[in-house]
Order: C-alpha cells, then structure tokens, then sequence
C-alpha cells in the first residue's frame, strides 16, 4: 500500500464529504478510493469513519489521525521541495480570508501578482463575509476591515478604508443634490444590513457628526449596493477602493466631500509570530507594499 496516497485519499474525503467527490478530486475510481480507505484502516487498526447513504462521520481513530495525517501530507510536500528550490524560498499552500468585497474589488488581483512573483506558493482565497476562526478553519492570514484588532492574534496595519458618499448622474437629475450630511434623510439611502443600517456617522470640521437615513433597498454586501447606486435606485455609502475608479469614470458621482465617513483600518492577522513559514512572510511583505498609507484606489478623491 501506498501510505502517503492512502492518506491523502483519507484528508479528501474527509474534505470533501464524500468518496465519490474525492475520486473526482485525485482522479481516481470509487473502488480505488474505497480500496485505500480500507488498507488505510486495516494498518491502523480501527475503522475511521462512520458510512452511512447521507454522510460521512469520523470515528474517534479517525478524528485522532486526520491532523497527523495533514502533517504528513505537508511534510511530504516540503520534502519533494527541497531539491527544488532553495531552502528559504517561499512554497507551499496558504489559506487567506477575506471579506467579499475587498477580496473582490482588490485582493483578487494582489494574488494574482503574488503567486507570478512566487510560483511555488498556492493561494486558496476565502471570501467570507463574517469573522472566522483561524485556528479552528485552518487560516493563515485574514485581512480584516476594522478598528478593534482581536487582542489574542497578531495585526499588521496595511492601511485606511475610507468610504464616500456617491450616487448614479441618473439618480441625481431626478433629486436635489445634498449639500448638507442632514439632506440626506430626504433621499433614498441604500444601506448595508448589518452596518449603518440607520445612522450614517461622518467627521465634519472636526467633529462627529450621525445621521439618520433610510431608503427602500439595502443588502449584506457593498457590491450590490455599489450596483444599485449605479442602476439610480438612491444615495449610497461605499468604501473608496470598490467606488474610486467608478467616480474617477463618471459612472458615479461623489457627494458632500467635506464631510468624511468614518474610515475604518485594514489589517493583516495572523495567529503567531513564531514559526512564520516563509510564504506567509513574504506575504505580509508583499500586501504592506501592494496596500500603502495612500492606496492608488484614494487618488483624485
């Protein structure tokens, strides 16, 4: 038997939830697949998993050996490396998180710059709007929208999130422009369902300064906003690096720019500093230059 196969058969399926999913994932027939799990089984000495037509469950042996099985998994891949590539030369796979619209609008691209100067690393993007668990999900890195930095990971600030006030020409033929933050509880606001839902907040002559709105279209993620704003439906608040090339086109116009939304910062996080695998450094080093103080997505707004 194949060990090292038999366990990567064996983390598949756990993966992917089932056997047939995992051949389709290494190529391989369901009767090979079935095969390895039961030499696998057979060389431990305990059944692994529980089968039933619905799903699959661990035993307690199967739950005991699924993260030594990973460790082997990358111990193997860090091994076939070495000849490779020199020793401290960024490799292997690494998890990030990040949120849809940053991940989307920015994020996206970054990676793309990323692995062509590394091409030994491999990315797997997590688009998630909500705040994972990086140990439990088994995440590397997370870029965080925020300005309370868990106490318990380690945060390097990228840079700012700022956010403007825009909407479609169309939209603004039809309703008076605001020229004060109060105006705009006459217009038809499009807001985030979980953040500002009622009450935009700016910084206007130094001061904080809330204000009610309201409108008849909201959603939990700033691109579709960012789509209704352009389609005319009303007024909306929406970060500058998702809204800066459509204002610079015209496709959106920018409203009361004395007035400042409150900016949120981006973070990188991370779970320790010890042990930093090179693809994850090279990485923060990498996002610190790609994002800095004054992003490109700021310019000319």
């Amino acid at each position: 038997m194949d060990r090292l196969q038999a366990m990567q058969v064996f983390v598949s399926v756990v993966d992917l939830g089932s056997q047939s999913a995992a051949a389709d994932h290494l190529e391989l027939s369901r009767p090979v697949v079935s095969r390895y799990l039961a030499e696998l089984e057979d060389w431990i000495g305990a059944r692994l998993m529980h089968r039933t037509t619905r799903k699959l469950s661990l035993t307690a042996a199967g739950t005991e050996l699924l993260p030594r099985c990973r460790q082997m998994l990358e111990l193997s891949g860090d091994i076939q490396a070495i000849g490779s590539a020199p020793q401290d030369a960024p490799r292997g796979l690494l998890r990030v998180s990040v949120s849809t619209s940053f991940g989307q609008a920015q994020l996206a691209d970054a990676m793309v710059e990323y692995v062509q100067r590394y091409p030994a690393v491999s990315i797997d993007l997590q688009m998630l709007d909500r705040t994972v668990n990086l140990v439990e999900e088994r995440i590397d890195l997370a870029i965080r929208l925020t300005n309370e930095v868990d106490p318990n990971l380690i945060a390097r600030r990228l840079t700012a999130c700022r956010s403007v006030i825009c909407a479609s020409p169309a939209y603004l033929l039809e309703h008076p422009i605001p020229l004060r933050v109060e105006d705009l509880s006459q217009h038809n606001c499009l807001t985030h369902s979980y953040f500002g839902r009622n009450l935009w907040h700016f910084e206007q002559a130094g001061e904080q300064v809330c204000v009610p709105v309201d409108g008849n279209l909201l959603a939990n993620d700033a691109g579709t906003l960012m789509q209704f704003a352009m389609a005319g439906a009303g007024v909306a608040m929406l970060p500058s690096f998702q809204a800066g090339d459509l204002i610079r086109s015209g496709a959106l116009v920018r409203l009361l720019p004395h007035a400042e939304p409150r900016s949120q910062s981006i973070y990188a996080v991370y779970t320790s500093r010890k042990h930093m695998p090179p693809a994850l450094r090279s990485l923060l080093d990498f996002l610190v230059l790609r994002f800095p103080e004054q992003p490109a997505w700021d310019v000319g707004l």
